[in-house]
């Protein structure tokens, strides 16, 4: 048997749903909440991209989505989750704290860039939520969290085809120092904009992420940073 279809024998066989896990389950309606609610700002571009991630989110709570459990991994910035978590806990991102911290042990943490630059392997991670290879199996839609270390950079980079949004869940940060987001405020990226984020000197930063676009450009990103101009 080949390595691929070992791969897909192997999910086949521990896929389950969302119904027989309710966890995750939990997890995504928290985050169609986050994106049927969180104000637009009266801009009519973010609401639009707002109801596409709510209305992908609502199609796979209503179709039952697959859940194809990853094997969990750690990365050193995760050694700050906690202190993420329980900065979320008092204010309105509650609801979505909880919920993540249900599943935190079951989450794979990535880099997700060939070249990583020095000193940003100790300060970032994701873990995807769904998306084409789980946990909760999507080909429309891409959702995640993104985790960092305070006073973490991360550089310059975009999305090929891709609108992006971050919801802050705890902490602070500042997106190509224009503005600061806090938690329940929202960053709007659209395709190809290049964004450079950068993270408060005393706590780390939590955010929820969802990715829409094409098939084609959704799973078939080259993640690289942008070279800095000198």
């Amino acid at each position: 048997m080949t390595e691929a279809k070992r791969q897909t024998t192997d999910t086949a066989r521990f896929t389950q749903d969302l119904l027989d896990q309710p966890d995750w389950r939990y997890l995504l309606q928290e985050f169609e909440e986050l994106y049927r609610y969180i104000p637009a700002g009266g801009s009519d571009r973010i609401a639009s991209h707002q109801r596409k991630v709510g209305d992908a989110i609502g199609r796979l709570l209503r179709h039952n989505a697959p859940v194809a459990p990853q094997l969990p991994a750690q990365k050193p910035v995760t050694a700050h989750l906690r202190r993420a978590l329980d900065e979320g806990r008092q204010g309105s991102m509650a609801p979505a704290i909880r919920a993540l911290d249900a599943v935190r042990d079951q989450l794979s943490w990535q880099y997700g860039y060939e070249k990583m630059p020095q000193g940003l392997q100790g300060k970032y991670a994701y873990a995807e939520i769904a998306g084409t290879s789980g946990p909760i199996l999507s080909d429309e839609i891409i959702l995640g969290v993104v985790l960092f270390a305070p006073n973490c950079t991360y550089p310059a980079h975009a999305h090929k085809g891709i609108t992006e949004s971050y919801v802050c869940l705890s902490g602070a940060v500042s997106e190509n120092h224009q503005g600061v987001y806090v938690p329940g405020s929202m960053i709007f990226n659209p395709p190809d904009h290049l964004h450079r984020i950068t993270v408060g000197r005393r706590e780390p930063a939590l955010l929820a992420y969802a990715w829409i676009g094409a098939k084609e450009d959704l799973h078939n990103q080259k993640m690289v940073f942008s070279r800095a101009r000198k």
